[in-house]
């Protein structure tokens, strides 16, 4: 409590808005800046959206301009009421507190900003910003010697998360949404327990294939040959009565799960790649390569992969042990397709996933009766998170994620890194720690404290 009461006598200009002394002129290029970049980001994200989804043409001529500005408005109105609150509470308080340019001014902006947006997209940002501030106290705590961050953690917590929401998607009504769509489509819809797939059905089209194959192809076809060969080794295997997988045997199963995983996965990171690789094309051709011989590529395959083989093995050889097929057996599976993290090491995946999950249960619990409803308490998390982040961008940034850094700095034009941290490294937080070649030129006529002095606490 006593360092919150700790406080410096300077102005928002000599502190926040070093770049000019008036108020007015800094939010209003604090907005400029701010409204540009937002919509770049929400125009091409909705756009690609829209394509991905194959959206009609009435949405293209009536709602995608209206939600990419709604969008845009939101993050606009976030960094230009940041600005506004922190020139304001400096007027009310007189004075600067460790938390207030940076976890005071940003609590009323973001909440603001928040109620711009449509409601559907609320939750979405709530997750993402509760995500980024838990990792971000997370990080102050390991700095502060509080924590001692465990060897491994983030595959740790990935195999937990796993495991709970593997349970929930065999589940009947256990998972519902994008969340449901997306684990039918990583592992497959033979691992529902309603799939309604019969074995009679799989079997014929199965055996139409192979017999196509025979009237269409001559004896000597290599490709065909192939395939017939393909066919029968999958269809001829070790299966177990309780597996629904009835086109493949158990190890087909697996391998299959595996190679379209590892694919797809290598596609998306080669995918991410092809803009930094094509800026380069023609001062550095050789970079080209890189985009399909990368180590992320194949980490990425990797990790995808072997989660879905590892995930439908288990299963598989649960159902041959305990001779039936149970719920119960996703926990143990996606448990250890959790260990596939070891390939593609990520504290941002694991930490999404591990909020998604809070959420998850929670509305499990709204819906069961057992956990209270509170009305807007997305609005609140998505306000108190994005608080928690600008405190750390201003006073610790080196605890800050360096992705959501740089992310604050597109979205301001530069102009957060010209706070004058030198002046905060009072508090004890080690401010300026990244910013040590960084001295602001401020106009001696708007200070309150002269720059020549020394910097000392009230």
């Amino acid at each position: 409590m006593a360092a919150l009461s700790k406080s410096i006598p300077h102005g928002c200009y000599e502190i926040g808005h070093t770049w000019h002394p008036r108020c007015s002129r800094a939010v209003l290029h604090v907005t400029q800046g701010a409204l540009a970049e937002s919509l770049r980001i929400y125009g091409t994200l909705y756009l690609i959206a829209a394509i991905l989804r194959k959206r009609k043409l009435d949405y293209y001529l009536y709602k995608l301009l209206p939600e990419i500005l709604q969008s845009s408005s939101f993050l606009t109105a976030n960094g230009t009421l940041y600005i506004a609150c922190f020139c304001i509470l400096r007027k009310i308080l007189g004075k600067f507190y460790i938390w207030s340019p940076g976890f005071g001014a940003a609590l009323p902006a973001s909440y603001m900003a928040i109620l711009i947006e449509r409601k559907s997209r609320r939750g979405l940002l709530t997750i993402y910003m509760a995500n980024q501030a838990t990792e971000t106290l997370f990080r102050m705590a390991v700095a502060r010697g509080a924590i001692t961050p465990l060897r491994h953690g983030e595959v740790l917590l990935f195999c937990i998360t796993a495991a709970l929401f593997m349970f929930f998607f065999r589940c009947k009504d256990g998972l519902k949404g994008f969340t449901y769509s997306a684990l039918k489509f990583i592992v497959g819809k033979e691992e529902i327990p309603t799939h309604s797939f019969s074995p009679e059905a799989a079997f014929s089209k199965t055996d139409r294939k192979i017999k196509h194959c025979e009237k269409a192809s001559q004896p000597m076809n290599i490709l065909a040959l192939t395939r017939k060969f393909m066919d029968k080794v999958c269809k001829h295997g070790p299966r177990h009565r309780c597996c629904k997988h009835y086109g493949d045997n158990c190890i087909s199963y697996c391998i299959k799960g595996f190679v379209r995983m590892f694919s797809i996965g290598y596609l998306i990171q080669c995918c991410l790649r092809i803009p930094s690789a094509f800026r380069h094309l023609f001062t550095e051709p050789s970079r080209l390569l890189s985009l399909f011989y990368n180590k992320e590529n194949f980490q990425l395959g990797a990790f995808l992969g072997s989660f879905v083989s590892i995930y439908k093995g288990t299963s598989c050889f649960l159902r041959w042990v305990r001779n039936l097929d149970d719920e119960l057996h996703a926990l143990v599976a996606g448990c250890l397709a959790g260990i596939s993290m070891m390939f593609y090491k990520s504290t941002t995946i694991s930490m999404y996933l591990m909020s998604k999950l809070v959420e998850t249960i929670y509305f499990k619990g709204i819906e069961a009766g057992k956990v209270p409803y509170f009305p807007h308490a997305d609005s609140i998390i998505y306000a108190i998170s994005t608080s928690i982040c600008f405190q750390a961008a201003v006073m610790e940034v080196q605890n800050l994620r360096p992705s959501y850094w740089k992310f604050l700095l597109r979205l301001t034009k530069g102009r957060f890194a010209l706070m004058n941290r030198k002046a905060l490294d009072v508090f004890g937080t080690e401010a300026s720690k990244n910013f040590k070649d960084f001295t602001p030129k401020l106009d001696p006529r708007y200070t309150v404290v002269p720059p020549e002095l020394p910097l000392e606490l009230s």
